[in-house]
C-alpha cells in the first residue's frame, strides 16, 4: 500500500513539473529552430540570437530595462534594509502592514493605483515613474529578506559592541551590517529580477515612449510568437536562473523565511 501511494505521488509531482517546465524547455529548443515559424523543427542555428544584436528596438528595451532593475535594486536595497531593520527592532503591529502590502496586493491593483497617483500629481509617464513603480514594489521583498536575516541574529553581539564602547552607529557598522550582508546581497538580486522581468506593473506605469524587455516582447507576440521572441525570452530565462542562483547560494535561510 505504502509502495503504491508513493508511485502516485512521484506521478503527480512530475506531472506538476512537466507542466511548470515544459513549456519553457521548449522556448528555449524553438529559440535555434532554423524557421521563421514554430510550427516545425526544420534544422539548428543561432541566426536569431545574431538578430536580436541588430534589432535597434529590442536593444533600446535591454537598455532601459537595464537601467531600471539597476535603479530599482539600489533603492529598493536601501530602503528595504531600513525597514526590515525597523520591523525587526520596533514591534509595531501597522509597520509590517505598510511595508508588506504591495507584496499581498494583486499586480493589477497595484498598478492601477500607481497610473492614479501619477496623473494626480501631474507627472508624465516614462521610464521615472517605472522605476518608482518598481521601487514601491520592490521594498517589500528586500524587508522580508533582512528582516528574516535579523531574526536568526544573535542580538547579544550588538550588547557586547555597545559594552565595549561603541556607538549604535559603529555597532551596526562593524557588527550588524556584516552580519545581514548575504540577506541584503540576496534582497538586491532579488529586486533586480523581479523589476527586470515585471510586465505588469510596468504596462500601467510606462506611459507611450517607454519600451523595456517584457513591453516589447508582448507587443512582439501579438503578431505571432517567432524565433526572435523565444531566443530574448531564452536569454532573459537564462538571466534569472542565474540571479535566483546566486542568491539562493548567497542566503539559502532568508529566501525560505516567510
Amino acid at each position: 500500500m505504502h509502495s503504491k501511494q508513493s508511485k502516485w505521488l512521484w506521478a503527480a509531482a512530475l506531472l506538476a513539473y512537466a507542466f511548470l517546465y515544459v513549456p519553457l524547455i521548449i522556448v528555449v529548443v524553438y529559440s535555434f529552430n532554423d524557421s521563421k515559424l514554430n510550427a516545425e523543427w526544420v534544422g539548428f542555428t543561432f541566426k536569431w540570437y545574431e538578430h536580436l544584436l541588430h534589432n535597434e528596438q529590442m536593444l533600446v528595451a535591454a537598455r532601459n530595462s537595464l537601467l531600471i532593475a539597476i535603479v530599482t535594486s539600489c533603492c529598493a536595497t536601501v530602503l528595504g534594509t531600513l525597514a526590515g531593520i525597523a520591523m525587526h527592532r520596533y514591534k509595531l503591529r501597522l509597520l509590517p502592514l505598510l511595508v508588506l502590502t504591495p507584496i499581498a496586493i494583486p499586480e493589477i491593483l497595484m498598478g492601477v493605483s500607481l497610473l492614479i497617483f501619477f496623473v494626480m500629481l501631474n507627472m508624465t509617464l516614462g521610464l521615472v515613474s517605472v522605476t518608482l513603480a518598481h521601487i514601491a514594489f520592490c521594498i517589500g521583498f528586500v524587508a522580508i529578506v533582512v528582516r528574516s536575516r535579523l531574526q536568526g541574529m544573535d542580538d547579544a553581539l550588538v550588547e557586547a559592541a555597545r559594552d565595549l564602547g561603541a556607538t549604535p552607529l559603529q555597532a551596526f557598522r562593524l557588527v550588524t551590517m556584516p552580519l545581514i550582508m548575504p540577506g541584503i546581497i540576496a534582497g538586491a538580486l532579488m529586486a533586480f529580477t523581479l523589476s527586470i522581468d515585471d510586465f505588469v506593473i510596468t504596462f500601467f506605469t510606462a506611459g507611450a515612449g517607454a519600451s523595456t524587455l517584457p513591453l516589447q516582447i508582448y507587443s512582439m507576440i501579438r503578431i505571432a510568437v517567432t524565433p526572435e521572441v523565444n531566443a530574448i525570452s531564452t536569454l532573459l530565462m537564462l538571466l534569472t536562473l542565474v540571479l535566483i542562483v546566486i542568491a539562493s547560494k548567497v542566503a539559502p535561510s532568508a529566501l525560505r523565511a516567510e
